[in-house]
């Protein structure tokens, strides 16, 4: 059996520098989504329909996972990616400290060999099990290329997140680059489990050059 790790195949998008912001070109690839907003008076952690769609993308990539590990012709295993979230508003501008008003893209990066067919019976694999969820009827595999992007690790809690963006804004605009596209985050650390002053998360910001 064959074994794919795109963690460390992709060591420079996933595991940046803590201590300086970064400059990366992030290429086109094949990920899990899911749409949706963040209802009035909630955040991400209390978000009924944000857990709804965490729970839907897990399942999904786990069973995509298994999939491929089981098959009988060219098995791969492959451990499941982080969930990554774009996040952004509707008309005004994004901000950090105001969760209410947050639209999103959910994602989990899948490996090239996961095919729309294979998705599909991850599906019906996933309505057998947990009955037709709505957030499964939401849940695509689409490609996603991002380009050029700033990006560094925070370590600490989500409320303390500005300060790292805004360091990583600075460093941009400093080089002569102009911010462009949603902010994105890739979540390393269970928020569940983990102390949050140290939970890492990947802050990731596309640029255009001047």
């Amino acid at each position: 059996m064959k074994t794919l790790d795109l963690r460390k195949e992709l060591k420079y998008l996933y595991a940046p520098s803590v201590k300086k912001v970064e400059l990366v070109q992030v290429p086109r690839f094949k990920f899990l989504m899911i749409d949706g907003a963040i209802e009035p008076g909630h955040g991400p952690g209390t978000s009924p329909f944000f857990q709804e769609a965490m729970q839907a993308m897990y399942g999904a990539a786990y069973t995509l996972k298994f999939t491929s590990k089981l098959r009988k012709d060219d098995p791969v295993d492959y451990p499941v990616m982080a969930l990554e979230g774009l996040w952004w508003i509707e008309g005004g501008e994004f901000s950090l400290t105001r969760k209410d008003n947050w639209v999103y893209t959910l994602m989990i990066l899948q490996p090239d060999l996961i095919t729309p067919e294979m998705f599909q019976d991850a599906l019906d694999q996933l309505r057998k099990k947990k009955g037709n969820q709505p957030a499964f009827s939401q849940l695509r595999l689409e490609s996603f290329e991002e380009g050029l992007c700033v990006q560094i690790m925070h370590i600490g809690p989500y409320d303390a997140e500005p300060a790292t963006k805004d360091k990583m804004d600075a460093f941009a605009r400093e080089r002569g680059y102009t911010l462009r596209g949603k902010h994105h985050e890739i979540y390393l650390g269970n928020p569940l489990r983990a102390d949050p002053a140290k939970l890492k998360t990947i802050l990731r910001q596309p640029v255009v050059g001047s």
